[in-house]
C-alpha cells in the first residue's frame, strides 16, 4: 500500500489546549506523526495539487481566516496561540467582524484547537497528503494511506474543531467526484463523531457517511453523531450513525462496523475512504474504548472484503508509544 506523508505537516504544534475545564498540554502533537511514520516503514512526499480540490470543500472566508489569524492575534498584542473564548449560541448571523476574539468564535466551535504561524501550512500539506492517496487510488492501486496530521473530520466548511483545520475525507470524496465517479462513500471509525464531514455532506446524495463512535451523549461533540440524524432534502438516508457506549470493544465495534459496510454496499460507491482513528485503543488517554493492537487487523480485513478501491485518512489516537503499532496492525490488514 502507498503511504503517503509531507515534513511540512509536522510544523504545527500548539502549546495548550483548554480540556475539561483545564488547560493542558496540546494531545495533537508533532510526535504523533513521526511516530507512524516510523512504524510503517516510511512515506511517499506528496506533490502540491494546489488548492482547488480545498476550496471545493471549504468557503473563502473560512481559508482566508486560517492564514491570516494567526498574525491578526499577534498584532491584536495576544501572547501565545489564537485561541477562541466566546461563540454564538444559537445561529450565527452573517456579521463582518474585524476583531480576531469575534472571528474566532465565528469559525470555531471549541478551545482545544489553537492556531499558530504554523498550523496554515502544515494543514495545506496534510490535505495534500490525501489527494495524493487519492489520486494513486484512482489510478488503479487498490489502496493507498494518507497520514493526515493535523485530522480532519471535525473541521465543517467554514468552521475548526476537534484538533482539526482542513477536512481531508471530504477534500478527498470531492476531489474523486470532479474526477467522475459518481458516489463515494465515506467509513468513519475514529472514537469520536466526525461532525464536519456530516455537515458537509448533509444533504448530498452522492456521498454516504456512515460512523461509528463513542455515544454523543456522554462524549465529545455532543452534539452531532445521534443515531436520529439520517441527513436531510436530497441527502436524506445518507447518513448513518452508529454510536456505542464506552467501554465497547471488538465484538459490538466490528458488529456496527458490518452493519455499516452493509448499508455502505447498498448504497454502491465507486469509492470508499476510511476515516482511521486509533483512538479506539484501549489504552487511548481521552477515549473510553477496548480495542487492542491486533482488533485493528481484523476490522481492516473486514473492509477490504468489500471490494472497494479504498483511500485510508488519518484521524486520531494520542496514546503515542502505540500508535506506530495500531496503524501498522489496520494497514496490515490490507
Amino acid at each position: 500500500m502507498r503511504r503517503f506523508f509531507s515534513p511540512q505537516q509536522l510544523a504545527h504544534a500548539p502549546a495548550t489546549e483548554l480540556h475539561n475545564g483545564g488547560f493542558s498540554a496540546h494531545a495533537e502533537t508533532p510526535s504523533r506523526a513521526e511516530m507512524i511514520v516510523r512504524a510503517i516503514g516510511g512515506a511517499e512526499e506528496p506533490v502540491d495539487y494546489g488548492d482547488a480540490a480545498i476550496r471545493a470543500v471549504h468557503t473563502v472566508d473560512y481559508l482566508a481566516f486560517l492564514q491570516e489569524a494567526p498574525a491578526r492575534w499577534a498584532a491584536a498584542g495576544r501572547p501565545g496561540d489564537a485561541m477562541g473564548y466566546v461563540w454564538p449560541v444559537v445561529g450565527r448571523r452573517s456579521l463582518k467582524l474585524k476583531r480576531i476574539d469575534g472571528l474566532i468564535g465565528r469559525y470555531s466551535f471549541d478551545a482545544s484547537t489553537p492556531l499558530t504561524a504554523e498550523t496554515w501550512g502544515s494543514a495545506y500539506w496534510s490535505a495534500q497528503s490525501v489527494l495524493a492517496a487519492t489520486q494513486a487510488v484512482l489510478g488503479g492501486e487498490r489502496a493507498a494511506f494518507a497520514l493526515c496530521r493535523p485530522p480532519g473530520h471535525h473541521a465543517g466548511a467554514d468552521y475548526l474543531g476537534g484538533y482539526c483545520y482542513l477536512n481531508t475525507a471530504a477534500i478527498a470524496a470531492q476531489a474523486a467526484l470532479d474526477a467522475g465517479r459518481a458516489r463515494v462513500a465515506i467509513l468513519d471509525i475514529d472514537y469520536h463523531h466526525g461532525n464536519g464531514t456530516q455537515d458537509i455532506f448533509w444533504e448530498r446524495r452522492d456521498v454516504f457517511y456512515a460512523s461509528i463512535h463513542a455515544d454523543p451523549a456522554t462524549d465529545y461533540p455532543f452534539y452531532w453523531g445521534h443515531a436520529d440524524e439520517v441527513g436531510a432534502g436530497d441527502g436524506l438516508g445518507t447518513t448513518l450513525n452508529l454510536p456505542l457506549p464506552q467501554g465497547s470493544g471488538l465484538e459490538p465495534f466490528r458488529r456496527a462496523q458490518g452493519a455499516a459496510l452493509e448499508a455502505i454496499a447498498r448504497f454502491a460507491p465507486d469509492l470508499l475512504i476510511v476515516s482511521l482513528g486509533v483512538d479506539t485503543w484501549e489504552g487511548d488517554p481521552i477515549s473510553h474504548f477496548k480495542l487492542t493492537t491486533a482488533d485493528y487487523a481484523v476490522l481492516a480485513a473486514d473492509i477490504t472484503a468489500c471490494g472497494w478501491p479504498t483511500v485510508v485518512a488519518m484521524e486520531g489516537g494520542y496514546a503515542v508509544d502505540a500508535l506506530g503499532a495500531n496503524v501498522a496492525s489496520f494497514l496490515g490488514g490490507f
